[in-house]
């Protein structure tokens, strides 16, 4: 895990880096990568994109992968992301 990145990672009560989970995955192309990193850095929640299959290649060619981009969050922050990104929150109200 680069610098800032394992700084912000959460650890278990044994010191070691809480497991990564796929919180979704989304394109490029509409800006959805983007507005999905800004919501959860405004939100504090470390994250980090993978490209599946040869999606990197395009990314780096391209500026883009025609395969989209998946999103991945600290296991135990993973509620708050899907809340977060879902737009619902939990002292709302129903």
């Amino acid at each position: 895990m680069p610098g800032e990145l394992a700084e912000r990672w959460p650890k278990d009560g044994q010191g070691a880096y809480v497991p990564a989970a796929k919180l979704t995955g989304c394109s490029q192309l509409d800006m959805g990568e983007a507005i999905i990193n800004s919501l959860l850095d405004s939100c504090g929640i470390p994250h980090f994109t993978r490209y599946p299959h040869y999606g990197g290649f395009g990314n780096l060619m391209l500026g883009v992968s025609a395969e989209g981009v998946d999103v991945y969050v600290p296991e135990t922050m993973l509620e708050d992301a899907k809340n977060i990104i879902e737009g619902e929150s939990e002292d709302e109200e129903l």
